[in-house]
């Protein structure tokens, strides 16, 4: 079902376009720039594929100050909302992009990240949707271009299939799992968890958390 229009919803984004990266050029060309920082006072940057209503980075962001935070998410409807709650925060080290995945390498140089969360994507359950999932091998052939040396991809979902398939995706893709649980919330990674909006509606009514770490090995020479 196609999602109604919000009322008001250009003008709502334009009312935070200080937050809102318009042109991939500037971001592509030096990630630092759409937050006013220089490359010489470059600090970790973070980015979140699929930010939703915004309640997981704008919490990242408040707990982490000296990190810089992008948010992409493709649907405008929801977007706005994670803008409007950043701005109302206050928040200063989040930017945002309105765009699809499909969309990253225009938007990002290699090697721009220290860490990338996808977290509860769209499961895509259907086989012959399987490529549209955030941790097919192709995305993660993009991901592992955006990642500086030693950068971490963060995986966190309700779905077991999702899960199951990410953790052949990852081996696929020549990545190391380096953290895993099927049960976040009652394992030695709860206490540093950030919830999302669908987690905790998930957790509320008694969902496991399936929650990874990865690492894409070195790329020989």
């Amino acid at each position: 079902m196609r999602m109604r229009k919000k009322k008001n919803l250009t003008q709502r984004i334009t009312a935070r376009e200080h937050l809102l990266c318009k042109s991939a050029e500037e971001s592509a060309d030096n990630p630092y720039a759409p937050f006013g920082i220089t490359e010489i006072q470059k600090r970790a940057l973070r980015l979140e594929i699929g930010c939703g209503k915004g309640s997981f980075i704008c919490e990242c962001a408040l707990q982490n100050p000296d990190i810089g935070f992008y948010a992409f998410e493709k649907m405008s409807n929801v977007i706005v909302n994670a803008m409007e709650k950043a701005d109302c925060a206050e928040i200063q080290n989040i930017r945002f992009v309105n765009a699809d995945a499909r969309e990253l390498a225009k938007w990002f140089k290699p090697g721009s990240f220290d860490r990338i969360y996808i977290n509860f994507c769209d499961p895509w359950p259907k086989v012959r949707h399987t490529k549209n999932r955030l941790t097919h091998t192709a995305f993660l052939g993009v991901y592992r271009e955006l990642l500086a040396a030693g950068g971490e991809l963060w995986l966190k979902t309700d779905n077991e299939d999702l899960f199951d398939f990410s953790l052949h995706q990852f081996a696929d893709a020549g990545y190391t799992i380096i953290r895993s649980t099927r049960d976040l919330h009652a394992s030695e990674y709860a206490s540093q968890n950030i919830m999302t909006e669908y987690e905790k509606n998930f957790t509320a009514r008694g969902m496991k958390i399936h929650f990874a770490v990865a690492v894409p090995a070195a790329v020989e020479a």
